[in-house]
């Protein structure tokens, strides 16, 4: 088992840091995911990540109050906004996909912004 979440937690890595590079993939999340597999198999691959120069503080942040800083949320957010006006206006979708694509946007939102700030 340990090998397997040593795999995986590599494998967040790697999406983690394409996704610090390309807006549409987020870091923090996988990041988030590679840690919890760094922590069952590899302390000190969990120390490395948790004490990065770049990736390290939302990590702790996280961990610590499980806070989210404004920065990220303002980023977020307008991205999310930015995706739907987008496909609202690129594709005319029907009235249900329209709703169930907003559903599936505010919900992370909402979330996001019910965390503490960082």
């Amino acid at each position: 088992m340990r090998i397997i979440l040593l795999g995986l937690g590599w494998f967040f890595v790697a999406l983690g840091v394409i996704g610090a590079f390309l807006p549409v993939l987020p870091t923090t999340p996988f990041l988030l995911l590679a840690v919890a597999c760094f922590a069952r198999s590899s302390p000190r691959l969990e120390a490395w990540l948790m004490n990065h120069k770049q990736f390290g503080p939302p990590l702790r942040d996280w961990r610590e109050r499980g806070a989210i800083s404004t920065k990220a949320k303002v980023m977020a957010i307008s991205l999310m906004t930015l995706s739907y006006t987008g496909f609202w206006f690129g594709s005319h979708p029907a009235p249900w996909l329209a709703a169930l694509v907003a559903a599936l946007m505010i919900a992370p939102a909402i979330f996001m912004l019910t965390r503490p700030s960082a």
